[in-house]
Parts: structure tokens; C-alpha cells; sequence
């Protein structure tokens, strides 16, 4: 299983938690303006580009290796992390990065 479906695994049932966590929503959404920020730095024009799958998963692999070394286990509300991964995941289903396409 890749690294993006186990987050996504873990973290996509918190999207239902955007109906009613306004604040959560938010949260999530400025760490995907980040997460896109840092993965597809530069390039011209106002709608930021598709992430690529590898790019998506080294930067998640990144940020995992940094919670394992501080021993974080997930809340149960809402931190930095599980912000960060909820967005992770919510890249992952909005581009279509979870299932592997023969190119």
C-alpha cells in the first residue's frame, strides 16, 4: 500500500469533519496552500498546478520521519499534524494521486 493511500486511509474520514468545524476547515485549507507552496515552488500564473504524485509523497514521507522522531500520536481534535495530514490527504483525492496509472 503507498504511503499516500495509508494517510489517506487515516485522515480522509476527518473531511467529514469540514461540515461542521468551520475552523478545522480553514486550518486544512491554509496548510494546502502551504504543502502547494513547498512542492511546486515557482511557476507563473494564478491557479497553482497539480502536485505529482512522487513530489506529494516524498513531502509526506519528509513530514512523518519529523513525528516519528518527536513520538506524536494523534489527538483526538485537532493539531498542527493532523492538520497537515488531513490536507495531505485532501491533495491526494483532489488530484486523483491515489491510484497508480500506467504512463
Amino acid at each position: 500500500m503507498s504511503l499516500l493511500v495509508r494517510i489517506s486511509s487515516a485522515f480522509a474520514p476527518r473531511f467529514a469533519e469540514f461540515a461542521f468545524e468551520p475552523a478545522f476547515t480553514a486550518a486544512v485549507d491554509q496548510h494546502v496552500a502551504e504543502i502547494r507552496e513547498r512542492i511546486a515552488a515557482g511557476g507563473p500564473g494564478l491557479i497553482p498546478r497539480q502536485p505529482h504524485r512522487e513530489d506529494l509523497a516524498d513531502y509526506a514521507l519528509g513530514f512523518l520521519d519529523a513525528l516519528d522522531e518527536l513520538d506524536w500520536r494523534e489527538p483526538v481534535g485537532h493539531d498542527y499534524a493532523v492538520c497537515r495530514l488531513t490536507a495531505i490527504s485532501w491533495l491526494a483525492h483532489r488530484h486523483d494521486l491515489l491510484t497508480e496509472r500506467a504512463d
